[in-house]
This record gives structure tokens, sequence and C-alpha cells, in this order.
């Protein structure tokens, strides 16, 4: 037998939008029209999802989240208290002549995210970025580049400071090119330059 889902009574979920088995949607959070939300996901306080957006298994948005439409994010990826996740890389209310711009005006450019990534609490994430398998993003980071997987980006712009494991904590460095995991003893190896994989 499935999970029942469970939305507060202050949500706002368009009845056009999909929730998974086991998924929790708390005070004031909305999921707009298309959007689709995998099971045992946990979408914070006053978090927002737009049209559309795409939601794997397991995910946490944490509240004040601004998830912006089309983008897309895979299982066990964790978005920190009032990130936001851009669309438009030249933003404008209004055309060249002065007419307010509509959605047939500009085409959204999605952020993905992939499976187990981490966005830390107020990053901005530009329309059109990749954050790579279990990276992190550090809290108030701005990216404007795609991450790696595995990379531990911080800073305005976000610059790679490290490397992290599936654990989330950064890797210990064993000799040229070669990683370990204090949390699991996890080894990884730098293949080449800027791309980790795990051994």
């Amino acid at each position: 037998m499935s999970e029942a889902v469970r939305v507060e009574p202050s949500a706002d979920v368009d009845p056009r939008a999909r929730l998974g088995a086991g998924t929790t949607v708390w005070h004031l959070a909305q999921i707009r029209e298309e959007a689709v939300v995998g099971a045992e996901c946990v979408i914070g306080r006053g978090a927002y999802l737009g049209p559309g957006v795409r939601l794997g298994d397991r995910v946490k948005v944490q509240n004040h989240a601004l998830v912006y439409e089309p983008a897309v994010v895979e299982d066990g990826v964790f978005i920190g208290p009032a990130v936001v996740l851009t669309n438009d890389l030249y933003p404008r209310a209004v055309g060249v002549d002065g007419r307010l711009k509509r959605a047939a005006d500009w085409r959204a450019d999605g952020v993905l995210l992939r499976e187990g990534c981490s966005i830390g609490a107020r990053a901005v994430l530009v329309a059109g970025v990749t954050v790579g398998r279990w990276a992190l993003v550090a809290a108030g980071a701005v990216v404007r580049r795609d991450v790696p997987d595995h990379a531990l980006v911080a800073g305005v712009p976000a610059r790679r400071i490290g490397w992290v494991g599936r654990a989330g904590q950064p890797l210990a460095a064993r000799g040229p090119g070669h990683w370990e995991c204090p949390a699991t003893g996890e080894r990884y190896a730098e293949e080449q330059p800027g791309a980790l994989v795990l051994r």
C-alpha cells in the first residue's frame, strides 16, 4: 500500500500538478500546473515550484525556495532555504516597444540539478546551469557556470574550492589525483582535470 500524500490546507497545489506517494507539502507552498513531484519529497513552507517543474524522488525543497520552470531536479537533491533557480538570462518586464512582456515573448531556460547534489541556503543558480551529481553549492553562492560531479563550489561567482563525496563531506587528498571520503572510506580519482569519479 502506497503512503499518502500530505498537503497542508494553506498550501496552493494546482489540480493539474502530480505529487508522488509519501510527499509532504507544507504551509503556504505553491505548486503550479503541470509540475511533477516524485515520491517521498518534502516541499517546505512558502516554497514555489513553477509550471512544469520536474522533481525526482526524495527531494527536499526547503522553506521559501523558488524553483522556476523549466527546472529539472533529479532524485535525492537538497535545495536549501531561500534558494533561487532562475530561468531568464536577460530579464525585462517590458519589450522595447514598452508593452508588458508575456510568456510568448521570451524563452525560459531551466536549471538542471543532478542526482544527490545539495544547494546551500540563499544560493542563486543562473538560468541554464547544471549542477553535477553529488556536488555541493555553498550557502550564498551565485552559480553562473556548470558545476562538475562531486565539486564543492562557493563564492560570487561560484568557484570550485574542493571536492565532496556522496556523504557531503569534503574529501581528503590521498596522493596526486586521489581522494577519500572521511565518512564512508569511499575512494575517488581525478581521471582528468576537473572531473572526479568514484573508484
